[in-house]
């Protein structure tokens, strides 16, 4: 299954009619051109939106199973990552060995790239080519170009993909924030200019397609974390997603102003805020002391930000509920503050570790219990999405990134909002786009590939 150059072709593999592990393909002449490839994180005991049952026991990082483009590698022009989220860069030291393509992305996602390849000792083997915001690339016949937008991690890029017979919108991960605080923001005067040259496809963001209003803005969250932290009478310990950066800056600001030391408890934080000052996006301001120094300070005076929002096993926060962190214990009187939300799946262990700590004597609070947002989403909810809509007008629209509702609802939207058509799917569906829209149900078989001892095996 080969595109000719009428073709113009979009096929999922992973990330469609589910959140994670995305990894997609686009077909022209000849060719494929990769656009993200990153894991996720199974649950026992859940189902997933593909249907696949998790069981204890198999493989705790898994991805989209590349099978269909690794046996046409010589077909495939390059590798383009929109930002560096685990689900959509995750993938890459895993299965770059089958995929020998160039990559392509930000400088922000790029110092993320080189140190998870490094793990690997593959860093002297993969080509990276550093992009910056508005830049056009041609890679191999399709010519991409990079869009700035705002999300929940510094330098994330929408893409436009332009061809000989058609042009797409490819959105990535994003929202509409004002006031990122760290990173480039987002211009409207982008994306109404692209109305103007016409795009045939838009494929875009549809996690918070269910949700009315407008995402919260990160520049939001400082009365309320400030609130929070400033009312404790103990260590306070706060939890959030270690990729978001702007977080990190709004806690280290409430530091300095409460007169407390800030230090990070769990590798992906510190690997974040390495990166972030690599390339010049951490502020020399906000000092961060070594988190074995956190133990011998009197309580008040520590801010500690830690691993672990979503329950996971061997992160910070659970070994601080375990009584066995190595950098201090909690005690009673005590405050932990859960600066994010659940994913889909993982409130179980949420309130499981927040139970363990309340035994404990340590005050909880979550972003539903405070008074003042302390948490605020990286995807459009449905103002942000009609906004988009508006602004690029696209022929068809093709909601991915979602579960079935999610889509569905933002297949709704979207031709409420202008677009002629919109088509929905899921992964191994191959998207038609020119020359004539429709859809192909499952011509390729998709599933996922697991890491175990070292090595990719098959999930069942």
């Amino acid at each position: 299954m080969t595109p000719d150059e009428h073709d113009l072709w979009f096929l999922p593999l992973g990330g469609t009619g589910e959140i994670g592990m995305n990894l997609n393909l686009y077909g022209h002449d000849g060719q494929w051109l990769m656009v993200d490839c990153g894991v996720t994180f199974p649950k026992p005991g859940r189902v997933s939106a593909d249907g696949t049952v998790h069981h204890r026991g198999e493989p705790p990082v898994q991805m989209a199973d590349p099978a269909f483009i690794a046996d046409r590698r010589e077909q495939l022009a390059g590798l383009v990552i929109t930002h560096a989220h685990e689900d959509h860069i995750g993938a890459v030291p895993y299965l770059w060995p089958l995929l020998k393509c160039p990559i392509y992305t930000s400088r922000f996602t790029a110092e993320i790239l080189r140190r998870k390849l490094a793990e690997f000792e593959l860093l002297d083997q993969v080509p990276i080519h550093v992009v910056d915001t508005g830049d056009r690339r041609q890679i191999g016949p399709f010519e991409v170009q990079w869009l700035a937008l705002t999300h929940s991690i510094p330098d994330p890029n929408a893409l436009v993909i332009r061809t000989p017979i058609g042009r797409i919108f490819h959105s990535g991960d994003w929202k509409l924030d004002d006031d990122p605080l760290v990173g480039h923001g987002y211009s409207p005067a982008t994306f109404k200019a692209l109305a103007e040259e016409g795009m045939n496809a838009m494929v875009c963001d549809s996690t918070n397609a269910t949700v009315n209003g407008h995402s919260v803005s990160e520049a939001a969250l400082h009365k309320g974390l400030l609130k929070v932290v400033r009312g404790a009478e103990g260590r306070v310990v706060v939890t959030c997603f270690g990729s978001n950066i702007a977080r990190l800056h709004s806690l280290a600001r409430v530091a300095r102003e409460t007169g407390r030391y800030m230090g990070l408890l769990g590798r992906s934080l510190i690997n974040m805020n390495q990166a972030a000052r690599a390339v010049g996006l951490w502020n020399a301001e906000d000092q961060i002391i070594t988190p074995s120094h956190l133990g011998y300070l009197p309580p008040r005076e520590v801010l500690a930000v830690a691993t672990g929002s979503q329950g996971e096993p061997r992160t910070a926060l659970r070994r601080l509920a375990a009584g066995n962190h190595p950098d201090f214990e909690l005690e009673a009187g005590d405050r932990v503050i859960f600066s994010a939300r659940a994913i889909p799946g993982n409130e179980e262990a949420i309130e499981g570790l927040i139970a363990r700590m309340k035994t404990m004597g340590v005050e909880v609070i979550t972003a539903e219990d405070a008074e003042l947002p302390i948490h605020a989403s990286g995807h459009p909810a449905s103002e942000e999405l009609r906004a988009m809509y508006d602004w690029v007008r696209p022929d068809l629209a093709i909601p991915v990134h979602g579960e079935d509702e999610h889509m569905r609802v933002h297949a709704e939207l979207a031709r409420n909002s202008g677009a002629r058509k919109s088509m929905l799917g899921r992964n191994g569906d191959l998207f038609m786009i020119r020359p004539v829209p429709g859809i192909r149900r499952q011509v390729v078989e998709t599933g996922r590939l697991g890491w175990e001892r070292g090595e990719l095996v098959r999930v069942v």
